[in-house]
């Protein structure tokens, strides 16, 4: 016998909101001094191995419209294509960074050293790559896409090779600004929508 439960009406969906920021990155909240070190705040420590690279970017709704409020979470490897806990992986990466647009302008910035290839079990390794997470209002569940590099050799990546509407793979790349510098927006939806993973 099926229990009747329509005296239970369903509660409202919610988007996240400022407590992810204050949970996730209090310094940035206004909560200073909340932890005696926040998580994520560099992926690199020290004299990390390989290119230091800085990428600029910003999250755009369907309208246009920077957000102001998005909060990003990277992982990656190190130059040589090794994550934290692997042999030979560099002790100065940890692979994670946590940070946010600027409340102002909506642009975020990351400053990392630029990863190397990874090997995959499909036989081709993966072109140099960030994974990222994104969550801010509007965004129910957290997105994950990844951002690649227009001066790295793509052609053999097996995602993006599973992406069938090939001009979307743009939309995962991210332009040379200058010597070690790119440009990465996402693009949440409409035109240019960047392409997010079910992984």
């Amino acid at each position: 016998m099926v229990q009747p439960l329509n005296y239970l009406p369903e509660t409202a969906s919610q988007t996240a909101g400022p407590y992810v920021h204050i949970g996730l990155m209090p310094t940035y909240a206004g909560n200073a001094n909340y932890y005696q070190q926040e998580i994520g705040v560099s992926p690199i420590s020290g004299e990390a191995k390989g290119q230091i690279i800085e990428i600029v970017g910003s999250v755009y709704d369907g309208t246009g419209w920077a957000l102001r409020d998005a909060l990003i979470e990277s992982w990656q490897p190190d130059a040589a294509g090794k994550f934290p806990g692997q042999e030979g992986a560099d002790p100065a990466v940890s692979g994670l960074c946590r940070f946010a647009a600027d409340a102002v302008t909506g642009e975020f910035t990351l400053r990392t050293v630029k990863p190397g290839a990874v090997p995959s079990r499909y036989g081709k390794p993966f072109a140099p790559h960030i994974s990222l997470w994104i969550v801010s209002r509007g965004i129910n569940i957290g997105l994950q896409t990844r951002i690649y590099f227009e001066d790295e050799d793509n052609s053999e990546d097996p995602l993006l090779a599973r992406i069938e509407q090939r001009p979307r793979v743009d939309t995962l790349i991210a332009r040379k600004t200058g010597e070690g510098t790119y440009r990465f927006d996402i693009r949440l939806q409409g035109e240019g929508e960047t392409v997010f993973l079910d992984i």
